[in-house]
């Protein structure tokens, strides 16, 4: 049975699930699905076309599904989704995509966590299991895969790819691509090592964590350019899913990956 505020607003042409409350004063437009329950504090707003899924919470002042800040937008039905046990915490935004992308839909996976103050601009896709710490913003078609984690104060250029497990420094400027599994900050951004401790969280083997660490001392530390040491790598380590995803995530990048660090090689790190 679910709890609707009085003061609250929310359109007859909505479709809201089981066991769903909604505080005073939000505000839910026409066109929009909520799953099972889903908790929307005072004063959230989620306008038309947003898909969200099961077990959700929206905190006061954010508003998911405002048009896009893009001036290509033409006033064409686009979408947000939102999966599963995703926290959208106060005051974050969330915009639809555009049909100018050939997406025209902004995605959030499953177990997600959207602190406050986080801008995720059109037809960006943030994975599963991702956390965007306070004031991040990301820039309109960015990708962020599964597990990574941005953190407070970060802001992503447009078409930029944040890699699976990887982790970004607060208060960075992230304008190339960051690849799988590792970790970056600094000023300018820059590969600052693996990302060892939130993959042991995640039960990789030291192993696994250690053959990591020398596919990408052989890509940035031995002195080859990404393309030679990308070679290297594919030649001389055997196959493994952490191999792979590596070797095509800087295949695929459009932007280039981050550069390499001296103070990385040598294991200092800020």
């Amino acid at each position: 049975m679910s709890n609707i505020h009085p003061l609250a607003y929310v359109s007859p042409e909505a479709k809201l699930g089981e066991n769903i409350e909604v505080g005073p004063y939000a505000y839910i437009d026409k066109d929009v699905v909520i799953g099972d329950n889903c908790k929307i504090h005072p004063h959230a707003v989620i306008y038309s076309y947003v898909r969200m899924g099961n077990d959700c919470e929206v905190f006061p002042g954010a508003v998911v599904g405002a048009i896009p800040q893009d001036l290509k937008y033409d006033g064409e039905v686009t979408y947000v989704e939102i999966g599963d046990h995703v926290t959208i915490r106060e005051c974050a935004t969330i915009n639809r995509g555009t049909n100018a992308s050939g997406k025209g839909v902004t995605k959030v996976g499953n177990n997600t966590l959207i602190m406050s103050y986080v801008h995720i601009a059109h037809d960006c896709r943030v994975g599963n299991h991702c956390i965007l710490t306070s004031y991040v913003g990301i820039a309109g078609e960015t990708d962020v895969d599964d597990w990574a984690i941005i953190g407070g104060g970060t802001k992503v250029h447009q078409f930029s790819h944040i890699g699976t497990h990887a982790m970004v420094g607060g208060a960075c400027k992230v304008n190339k691509d960051i690849p799988p599994y590792s970790i970056c900050g600094r000023d300018p951004i820059c590969y600052a090592g693996v990302n060892i401790v939130g993959l042991r969280r995640r039960g990789f083997e030291s192993d696994v964590i250690r053959n990591i660490k020398d596919i990408y001392d052989t890509i940035y530390f031995q002195g080859y350019n990404i393309s030679d040491g990308c070679a290297k790598v594919e030649a001389g380590f055997p196959q493994s899913v952490e191999k792979d995803t590596i070797l095509a995530f800087i295949k695929n990048s459009k932007r280039g990956i981050v550069r390499g660090n001296d103070a990385s090689e040598k294991g200092v790190i800020d």
